[in-house]
């Protein structure tokens, strides 16, 4: 059975307002180092990005980065990192950042975050993965993205079942827990 061990997480490179979205994302570094999962991310040192990757430092976590070479000027990566993977295009970057994960998660971000959790959605949907993907919906963050998979699929432009591959979940730990749970429920079915 295959297990998660890395968690890819796409999020903003700025703070942004809402203190809430800063506190969900010390939680999900905080969930990732307990539970020994690695932290695939973009790379950078600064907004939500260099926080999480700092808390997981903290908390004795190991931490990915990848992140484009001309990225630097916006995105200044992290050079403090268990391991900083440069790469020469966004494509690259999404392509690593997915073949050394084990499931993705999405905390509040800005269109970069939602270009990346749409790709890899639609890899899953057209059947290029099996991994599982959520966001964290924290106070409600994520709610209208979600209400408007749910009109797709009831307008027919999407099945059901593609609709039920994002999970979501309000809190990073519960959010985990679907990952695996998810993980479980994907692999026996690829296996029967």
């Amino acid at each position: 059975m295959r297990q998660i061990k890395s968690v890819c997480v796409f999020l903003g490179s700025s703070t942004g307002s809402n203190p809430a979205n800063a506190e969900a994302t010390i939680a999900m570094a905080e969930a990732l180092a307990e539970r020994d999962m690695t932290l695939i991310y973009g790379g950078g040192s600064v907004g939500l990005m260099g926080l999480l990757a700092d808390t997981v430092l903290e908390r004795g976590g190991e931490v990915v980065g990848v992140i484009p070479r001309n990225l630097f000027g916006r995105e200044v990566s992290h050079r403090g990192l268990t391991e900083l993977i440069e790469t020469e295009t966004m494509h690259e970057r999404k392509m690593l950042m997915y073949e050394r994960s084990d499931a993705f998660a999405a905390l509040p971000g800005g269109m970069g975050t939602l270009d990346e959790l749409a790709e890899i959605s639609t890899w899953r949907q057209i059947g290029l993965h099996n991994k599982p993907i959520g966001v964290v919906d924290t106070g409600g963050y994520y709610q209208h993205l979600l209400a408007w998979l749910d009109h797709v699929a009831h307008d027919g432009l999407m099945s059901a079942n593609s609709r039920s591959l994002l999970l979501s979940a309000e809190t990073p730990a519960e959010l985990l827990d679907e990952l695996v749970s998810d993980t479980v429920e994907a692999q026996s079915k690829w296996d029967s």
